[in-house]
């Protein structure tokens, strides 16, 4: 399958959100209209830290979308990014297209000034820790959460 790695364009709206929303249901998530909403409107405003690449098949259908946050990073005092979300379409997978998506977000990180690119996925996400453990080094941090 080849697909377009391309930055989010306000057309991409209604296919964004499909797969947005077949994401949560992956991690057993509903997200309400007002996140899925709250979350398009980062993605349309070029200032918020938030972006998102999708991948195009030829068909122009989307087929997967990633979202990259830039951070500054206390270590080197420079950017950082964070790939928050990754998701391809079933009917998409094992032909490239995250990989591709990994591409993008590290090609748009270093032409912003570069630094660590990093994500985390579930532990019980093997299928994609096969491809992460194939274009990063696994780290031994462990990742806490709270909610406050």
């Amino acid at each position: 399958m080849s697909s377009q790695i391309r930055p989010i364009e306000a057309g991409d709206h209604e296919e964004w959100r499909a797969l947005f929303t077949a994401y949560g249901v992956f991690y057993e998530t509903e997200f309400s209209p007002a996140v899925l909403d709250g979350v398009w409107g980062w993605l349309m405003d070029d200032s918020h830290e938030v972006s998102a690449l999708v991948a195009e098949a030829e068909d122009s259908k989307l087929v997967g979308f990633a979202h990259l946050r830039r951070l500054n990073d206390t270590f080197t005092a420079g950017p950082g990014w964070s790939l928050d979300d990754l998701y391809v379409a079933p009917e998409s997978r094992g032909q490239g297209v995250a990989r591709s998506l990994i591409a993008g977000c590290d090609a748009a990180a270093h032409a912003a000034g570069g630094g660590t690119l990093r994500w985390i996925t579930a532990s019980d996400n093997t299928t994609a820790q096969r491809l992460y453990d194939t274009v990063a080094t696994r780290t031994s941090w462990v990742t806490y959460e709270k909610e406050t």
